[in-house]
């Protein structure tokens, strides 16, 4: 089969596409024939070593899939040869079959497509656990959703407004700003690329602290750091939270923590792989009405570009560049 091997750490440049042995599963695995990948930011981490979980090398990037299985190893019960499933896999995704342990493997619901099957684990996952479980967002209070136009970002526009929040969606370009427009964003803020000055972060917490008639933000989704997060924390909401979900600006934040104090806010880790490993059942719960909204187009999840296995680098050229709104894809075969 084909695959895309990341022979030694470095840029997209460096993958190639080879010829490999298709995967056997072990006991209490599948193989999946992949459909579609999703392409998330964790993957340019781990071809650059940078992210937390190092793989072996050589190895194949993408962790996010959906396809139909082609094979049951010993002691699988409850899937079967032919289901259309989606799957989280860490690694091995950009390739023409994976294999999956079954515990992590959900079949589509009919009308799922692939690409929208491979576009919900990562992003509305880790999404929906952030602001129902984490944040517990209600109905009626404002959510500041930063980076509101990548794939964790346009998620949270969109399911912070399925909830009935008051969602106010900040990105660099009115491009990205109409985007979230689209899928359900009550305001929009335009902030200047990084690096900010510090006139500029003063500006960009005095920006949504007017948005929100000077309360501030009760929820902050925050998957950028870098110098958007402190502005932000300090535009939160009296008892809001702030929600740290990733660091796509490159740095990560030094945040002065006496800011918590006088806000009497909470500093939210959300580490979606880690609790769905902890908490199966529970994601399952989730990743189901994530299905079910889909289905009923309470959300429309937005996948913007789909690349081949051969282009499988320029998808992750795209999203280093910040290039990428709602979510790509790798479509293998």
């Amino acid at each position: 089969m084909k695959a895309v091997l990341c022979r030694s750490f470095g840029p997209p440049e460096m993958l190639e596409l080879a010829d490999i042995p298709s995967p056997q599963p072990k006991a209490g695995e599948v193989t999946v024939r992949v459909e579609a990948c999703g392409v998330n930011f964790p993957d340019l981490l781990a071809i650059e070593n940078k992210y937390q979980f190092k793989p072996d090398l050589p190895f194949t990037p993408g962790g996010e899939v959906a396809g139909v299985i082609d094979a049951l190893g010993p002691g699988v019960e409850g899937l079967k040869i032919g289901d259309r499933v989606m799957a989280s896999t860490m690694w091995g995704g950009f390739a023409e079959e994976v294999v999956a342990d079954a515990g992590r493997v959900i079949r589509l619901k009919d009308g799922v497509d692939f690409a929208v099957g491979a576009s919900l684990s990562f992003a509305y996952g880790t999404t929906l656990h952030a602001l129902k479980d984490r944040a517990a967002l209600k109905a009626g209070e404002t959510l500041l959703v930063l980076g509101a136009a990548g794939g964790v970002g346009l998620a949270a526009v969109e399911l912070g407004h399925a909830i009935g929040a008051r969602v106010i969606a900040a990105a660099s370009t009115d491009d990205k700003l109409k985007i979230a427009r689209e899928h359900g964003a009550h305001e929009t803020l335009l902030y200047p690329r990084d690096p900010l000055s510090r006139d500029d972060q003063k500006a960009l917490s005095e920006a949504i602290k007017e948005l929100t008639r000077g309360a501030g933000a009760d929820v902050v989704y925050d998957p950028v750091g870098g110098d958007y997060s402190e502005p932000a924390l300090r535009a939160t909401a009296w008892e809001g939270r702030f929600l740290v979900i990733g660091f796509a600006a490159g740095p990560i934040p030094r945040i002065p923590l006496n800011l918590a104090l006088l806000k009497g806010c909470e500093i939210v880790g959300v580490f979606w792989g880690a609790w769905a490993e902890r908490n199966p059942d529970r994601n399952r719960e989730n990743i189901d009405t994530l299905m079910d909204w889909t289905l009923s187009d309470r959300i429309r999840p937005y996948v913007s570009a789909s690349y081949s296995l051969a282009r499988a680098a320029d998808a992750l050229k795209a999203m280093a560049a910040r290039q990428v709104t709602g979510k790509i894809v790798v479509t293998p075969n």
